[in-house]
């Protein structure tokens, strides 16, 4: 994976003694830092210059965040006639953007604001987690933190991972997804996190993560790190998102499936989700400017009525139940899903559908606890 290193730093007067803030700073002590009174500075600049993406990634920001750190996934807010069928899964947006390049990113033409943040203040955010998850015990809270931002690609800079896994070990309804494209786990794996972190992957074959992962860690390097989280007692996961249809694609799926067995124990594997590509018109047209090698955008996707594009229904069954297959001839009992998929799709694919996402989400939680 390629570390990052920003040109410069910003830290807003109000965070500037964070302990994250601390923390980025001792472990850049070559970049310049700049104190500024609001990240509205930044976003004024960014509308004024219009970097490019990847100039602008150069630049960290350490903000505090004004709003809600914890949110339902944005899938569940945006689902109001149950289109696709729900995990019941809840974010926590500690950082926004990414450094590293995959072509298929939703982000890059998501964000409105192209600098990479980082959120220091932490003391809110923990407060904020007391708050809902201590203020509902008899709820389950399956929790990433991968939304805006890969979970881990940042934690050498910041110490987030260390601080979020042992709060969570605290909590008894509660589960972390530490959801990354990195190999960053050292700072995880003297913790005693008591089973309630998950440390999963997303993770494609070889070739797709050569042609349209760039800056990510290797599919190699990732599942050592899987198995230097599970010999640590860390449950592991992995998203198999997005699956992409290229000639080769069964052969390559089926080998990434059995070397992620050869790996990480059956036993130690939370669950595994499914995912096919899909994007937004706008993405599509992201994609084709900044990336013209890649084959992605110019499949044969057609548009759904989330008004996403997609393959082929037809196409994404198959890949599904041949997915399906090759990991119930290894493992019959992992746990597997799909993400943003229709209730039919489901069916077909899995022979059956989650009656509704507080059963899904509240199994998939209770593999852990």
């Amino acid at each position: 994976m390629t570390d990052y290193r920003p040109h410069e730093i910003f830290v807003e007067e109000s965070v500037r003694e964070s302990l994250i803030t601390k923390n980025v700073l001792s472990r850049l002590p070559e970049v310049q830092v700049r104190i500024i009174d609001s990240i509205e500075e930044k976003l004024e600049e960014a509308k004024n210059s219009s970097p490019t993406i990847s100039r602008a990634k150069q630049s960290l920001v350490l903000a505090r965040h004004k709003g809600r750190f914890f949110k339902m996934c944005p899938a569940r807010q945006t689902r109001g006639d149950q289109r696709n069928v729900c995990c019941n899964y809840f974010v926590i947006n500690f950082a926004s953007n990414c450094h590293m390049e995959c072509t298929y990113c939703y982000l890059q033409s998501y964000l409105n604001f192209p600098y990479m943040i980082i959120y220091a203040n932490v003391d809110d955010l923990l407060e904020e987690l007391d708050e809902v998850v201590r203020g509902n015990p008899d709820r389950y809270f399956r929790i990433g933190t991968g939304e805006l931002a890969d979970s881990l690609a940042l934690d050498g800079l910041t110490g987030y991972g260390r601080i979020l896994v042992n709060y969570f070990s605290t909590l008894d309804n509660a589960v972390l997804e530490l959801k990354t494209k990195s190999d960053c786990v050292a700072d995880l794996l003297q913790l005693d996190h008591k089973s309630r972190t998950v440390v999963s992957w997303s993770i494609n074959p070889d070739f797709i993560h050569q042609t349209n992962e760039h800056k990510t860690a290797t599919p190699r390097a990732r599942l050592t790190a899987a198995r230097l989280c599970q010999a640590k007692g860390y449950p592991v996961a992995f998203h198999i998102d997005p699956m992409i249809h290229y000639p080769d694609w069964q052969r390559d799926y089926e080998d990434l499936i059995q070397q992620i067995f050869n790996t990480v124990p059956a036993e130690s594997i939370a669950w595994i989700s499914l995912g096919t590509l899909r994007m937004t018109r706008s993405l599509q047209n992201l994609m084709r400017s900044r990336f013209p090698k890649s084959f992605l955008p110019r499949g044969e996707l057609v548009p759904c009525e989330d008004g996403k594009l997609r393959y082929f229904k037809p196409i994404r069954v198959e890949m599904y139940c041949k997915a399906l297959e090759w990991i119930r001839s290894i493992s019959p009992q992992t746990p597997v899903y799909a993400c943003m998929e229709k209730r039919d799709v489901w069916e077909k694919a899995f022979a059956h559908a989650p009656p509704d996402e507080v059963v899904l989400g509240d199994s998939l939680v209770q593999v852990v606890l």
